[in-house]
């Protein structure tokens, strides 16, 4: 099991402002729908699943690939992926995604979808990521 030797507080103190720790906080990889009005509240949901596994949420992981909020209806489409394919939770996963974001108020139809390509790597964490698993 991994400690993490990384919270918030000490993230905040490392990195100054609450926008660059929204910027350390965001995977390089990971497509999205800023512009859209429920954006920042779907991602805050999706940010409170975690790897059971690993002491980071999923979204600083990486392994949310595409989040894709439809204007005209608030529907919800998400493709992730899992660290390995022999993840003990890999049945789990989606609905563990569609119920955080069934908590966003104005969110139409979820789908969630688990993808394998690409191929997960630690490239597409997050700075903050990194720094709680103690990886730079």
């Amino acid at each position: 099991m991994m400690k993490q030797v990384c919270n918030e507080e000490m993230l905040a103190q490392a990195v100054g402002d609450d926008d660059e720790l929204a910027k350390m906080k965001r995977p390089p990889h990971t497509e999205g729908s800023p512009e859209h009005p429920l954006w920042l509240a779907v991602e805050a949901a999706i940010c409170e699943v975690y790897d059971p596994e690993i002491p980071v949420n999923i979204y600083e992981l990486g392994l949310i690939y595409k989040v894709d909020i439809q204007p005209d209806n608030n529907n919800v489409y998400v493709e992730m992926s899992l660290t390995s394919p022999g993840c003990p939770v890999a049945g789990e996963m989606p609905g563990m995604v569609e119920n955080a974001i069934k908590t966003v108020e104005g969110v139409g139809e979820i789908k969630v979808e688990i993808v394998w390509d690409p191929t997960w790597d630690p490239s597409r964490m997050a700075e903050t990521a990194k720094l709680q698993l103690n990886m730079f």
